[in-house]
């Protein structure tokens, strides 16, 4: 039994715990410095699940209207994997949308993307992108952490282990409406980093926006009810007994306890969240013009524009890396369209002006200059039709990203594929390299940015990766 003395002398040696363990993670916030002057203090990532047709969105090839119906060999990644055969014989097959030059720099965009178009100045293309992975889960995996099938930290979490967080009201990762499938939890998790490093998922890909929240965050009256004092008072007495559990691991010798301690600085972090988040969370106090302009009032565009607005707040507000997901739950994720292309006129509807009033309203509050805006998927699509039908297969070896923002090199155009669209061709880009570029673009060198684990340092980029100068201005 616990005596009444003993009680005493642990729940105080809790609460001076608990205000040293706050002075301790102020002085390690503090103690997250760059390497270097950085160009962008957060990112925001607009993931766009399933792979969107580069060659009918950004890549301009006009080859595909004059050779389209023609049967010539290409390299499938598929049949390359499965057959080992370099070549096979598709149907060339154009794009069902026209394509028009837009701004100074005169970049070639679709009518898919008009909103977004009008920003192309701001941009710069990247138009060599190839990476890992034939399928969405080993691609959108790599995507997100580096690697297509062995547990890694994610890029999130890498840029919060590395810099910390702006606020430390807020979590200095959010992940809005990720998808549970092609990865799940791992495309925002921590894996051998501590998990306090891991992202704070919003909602999931099937949450209705309106409803996109922090679970079980409540402001006055709490989680437990009563007043705030009295749930401090609460918090502090249970936070004093986790903390206790922490120094008997640490007296007997046990292991590491990053779960355990991710779950005490979780606590804490909700607790300051109450009085934060909400009004975070609250797009009401946005102005009618700033909601229509996101298109909150049309219920095609609203859902994404409502995870955008909800983007820039959190920018706004000092979280370090916010991810926009736009996708789904199901096995073929949003873009991914093998046999209905115009099936992409939709998802671009969605997306297109919410993207196109992210930038703008970036751009007027001031936080384009210091905000990386970074577009795309896992892969792109091919430029011949898949089984002779009318859509388009994965096509992990050449495709388009493109970024805005701090450090870009705005207006240029980075790289190209073939006359087809197929195949990267000049100044190739590697998944591990933009990754790299990006880091660097935070004032992170990707090569001392490691984790001792397992007997070994590990790095986001692994062995691998280069910074593509010709992407930062």
């Amino acid at each position: 039994m616990l005596g009444r003395r003993r009680w005493l002398m642990q729940t105080a040696c809790g609460f001076g715990g608990l205000a040293s363990g706050a002075m301790l993670a102020r002085a390690a916030q503090a103690n997250n410095q760059p390497h270097f002057a950085p160009k962008a203090k957060r990112i925001i990532f607009l993931f766009m699940q399933g792979g969107v047709s580069h060659v009918d969105s950004f890549d301009y090839k006009p080859m595909l209207a004059k050779r389209d119906g023609e049967m010539l060999p290409f390299e499938d990644d598929r049949v390359l994997a499965k057959t080992g055969q370099r070549n096979s014989t598709h149907r060339v097959m154009r794009s069902p949308w026209a394509f028009k030059q837009y701004g100074q720099t005169g970049r070639w965009v679709s009518d898919l993307f008009p909103h977004m178009a009008q920003h192309v100045d701001q941009m710069c293309m990247v138009h060599s992108m190839h990476t890992e992975g034939v399928a969405h889960g080993p691609s959108t995996l790599f995507l997100h952490c580096g690697s297509t099938n062995f547990v890694r930290p994610s890029f999130g979490s890498w840029v919060s282990y590395g810099l910390g967080s702006e606020n430390e009201d807020l979590p200095a990762f959010v992940s809005i409406a990720p998808s549970v499938g092609n990865g799940g939890p791992r495309n925002y998790g921590s894996a051998f980093l501590p998990a306090k490093y891991q992202g704070t998922a919003i909602g999931t890909a099937s949450t209705v926006a309106s409803n996109l929240q922090i679970e079980n965050l409540a402001a006055e009256g709490g989680p437990w009810g009563g007043s705030r004092d009295a749930q401090r008072r609460q918090l502090d007495f249970i936070q004093s007994l986790n903390r206790e559990q922490l120094a008997r691991r640490a007296r007997s010798g046990g292991a590491e306890s990053h779960e355990l301690e991710a779950v005490l600085e979780s606590y804490e972090l909700g607790w300051r969240m109450q009085t934060a988040a909400p009004e975070v969370f609250d797009l009401q106090r946005e102005s009618a013009l700033t909601r229509t302009a996101y298109g909150l009032d049309n219920p095609t565009t609203r859902g994404f524009g409502e995870k955008c607005l909800l983007a820039r707040r959190l920018c706004e507000s000092g979280v370090r890396f916010v991810q926009v997901n736009y996708g789904d739950n199901s096995a073929n994720p949003a873009w991914d369209q093998h046999s209905n292309l115009p099936k992409h006129a939709d998802h671009a509807k969605a997306v297109d002006q919410p993207i196109g009033a992210l930038m703008a309203d970036l751009k007027a509050r001031g936080l384009l200059e210091d905000t990386l805006v970074w577009w795309g998927g896992e892969f792109g699509r091919t430029p011949y039709s898949q089984s002779n039908g009318t859509g388009r297969d994965h096509n992990p070896s050449g495709f388009t990203v493109w970024l805005a923002g701090g450090g870009v090199a705005a207006g240029r155009s980075v790289g190209k594929t073939d006359e087809f669209g197929h195949s990267a061709i000049e100044n190739k880009i590697h998944m591990h390299d933009l990754h790299a570029t990006l880091l660097h673009m935070m004032g992170i060198d990707h090569e001392r940015l490691t984790y001792e684990y397992a007997g070994r340092h590990f790095r986001l980029t692994d062995v691998h990766g280069r910074v593509v100068n010709d992407l930062i201005a």
